[in-house]
């Protein structure tokens, strides 16, 4: 099936600026060809607003957005937080996961995200053992939870197999996040990898240094090597973590990451926030790529990431929502300058356009996937969305990429195409409505 899109303006990727009266060819799922300067074609479907390439979003952990709206008050601290996480898989079956991820992917591709890598770590159901059957079903939960939603799924499963870097044993919740050894986990990677019925694609995750051991880590990265795949950790998202690295080991997260060979151009460290400058270094010259999260970095109180510092060192930047928060790339873009402002008390560390390359190219890359999605380019996946520039947010603006990243919001999203499909019309998911209703009931039962 051949289709053909037109837009009256748009931003194509980031070596092409803002074009002009460009039609877009998409032959099923793929682009076929690009013209800027055009005049629509009879029968073209015309895009409303400023069209770009779909938002990536490296990072998700989709169950947590069942703790929106209930764990933002009071005082405490990520690890304070982390309980409350905890908490709430006890209601988290295999049903009512799958019904949470498909309402909150339906969130996502409404706000333009057209590709989420999810760190999964949600292994088994509660009480269920680290055979083949009882974790396989966690991954079949969200993989058709992500088919419901009509959104591309990056699942990067993670190996989680210790408390904390003493090697202390897991407590009942962390339980149901691991598979029992590093040879168990990539014995599913592989199955995973090789079934039919498998995500759009896979990657692989270390949960963290605390999560794994050196062994284990160094395992990770030469099967991510060996079959060519992306390899996300979390990475130095407390200063606790940092200092229990060094009694343990006498060396930072990012110097145990580069020797056990995590680091890497495939690899993407999550969170890098608390770096000193041989961390930097590190991360940077090997092209390391760094996955921010601004939203729940905030809401959990872990800091502000050195980003530009990071981009200076050779690191390219990528945004995720992490625990959905919110659900809002543009914000995240935003908040990568804005909190450096904060930080720095100066101005424009990070123009629009590398903030919007931040959300497509660099989230492509994390996701492993630069030669498909993140561009509107000839060869690549029919990716791509709409924004509204005449909001009450983006009216009046004369460059619509600032507009976007420093003052649209996911509500100006209004069209999504995804492999050729128009899965968002006029602010409307084409599969499944009353998004709002199914977040509720889902949120629900899980807490039920």
């Amino acid at each position: 099936m051949t289709t053909t899109y037109f837009a009256d303006q748009a931003w194509l990727g980031p070596e092409d600026g803002t074009v002009h009266d460009v039609t877009i060819e998409v032959s099923g799922a793929t682009i076929t060809s690009v013209t800027t300067g055009s005049t629509p074609a009879e029968g073209a479907v015309k895009l409303p607003g400023f069209v770009m390439p779909g938002l990536v979003n490296c990072h998700s952990h989709v169950f947590h957005r069942a703790l929106r709206g209930r764990t933002h008050q009071g005082r405490g601290d990520f690890w304070s937080w982390r309980e409350q996480m905890y908490s709430v898989l006890s209601g988290m079956s295999a049903r009512a996961y799958s019904d949470l991820a498909a309402a909150t992917y339906t969130e996502m591709t409404l706000s333009g995200i057209t590709t989420v890598v999810e760190f999964h770590y949600l292994a088994r159901e509660r009480g269920g053992s680290a055979t083949s059957a009882d974790v396989s079903v966690m991954d079949r939960a969200v993989i058709d939870a992500a088919a419901r939603a009509g959104i591309h799924l990056v699942l990067a499963n993670a190996c989680y197999l210790q408390a904390d870097v003493h090697g202390s044993a897991l407590s009942s919740a962390q339980e149901q996040f691991s598979d029992g050894s590093v040879s168990a986990f990539l014995a599913r990677m592989d199955r995973l990898r090789g079934a039919e019925s498998g995500p759009e694609d896979a990657a692989v995750a270390i949960h963290s240094v605390r999560g794994c051991p050196p062994p284990a880590m160094r395992a990770i990265a030469k099967w991510a090597h060996e079959n060519d795949s992306a390899l996300h950790i979390h990475l130095s998202e407390q200063v606790k973590e940092n200092l229990d690295c060094i009694g343990a080991y006498g060396c930072t997260p990012a110097q145990l990451c580069a020797d056990t060979g995590v680091l890497g151009d495939k690899t993407t460290a999550i969170h890098a926030t608390h770096l000193d400058g041989d961390d930097i270094a590190l991360l940077g010259g090997s092209g390391t790529i760094a996955g921010f999260c601004p939203t729940t970095e905030r809401d959990l109180a872990d800091g502000i990431g050195p980003a530009r510092a990071l981009r200076d060192a050779g690191s390219p930047l990528a945004l995720g929502s992490d625990s959905h928060a919110i659900i809002d790339l543009f914000e995240e873009a935003r908040a990568v300058e804005l909190n450096e402002r904060l930080a720095t008390q100066k101005r424009g560390h990070h123009s629009a356009a590398e903030l919007l390359t931040a959300a497509t190219v660099g989230g492509a890359a994390s996701a492993g996937l630069s030669d498909r999605i993140g561009r509107v380019a000839a060869g690549y996946d029919a990716d791509f969305i709409a924004v509204d520039m005449n909001s009450t947010r983006t009216a009046g603006a004369t460059d619509p990429v600032a507009a976007t990243v420093f003052s649209a919001t996911n509500a100006d999203v209004t069209d999504v195409v995804r492999k050729g499909r128009r899965v968002v019309a006029n602010r409307r998911h084409d599969e499944l409505d009353e998004v709002g209703q199914r977040l509720a009931e889902a949120v629900q039962n899980v807490h039920a």
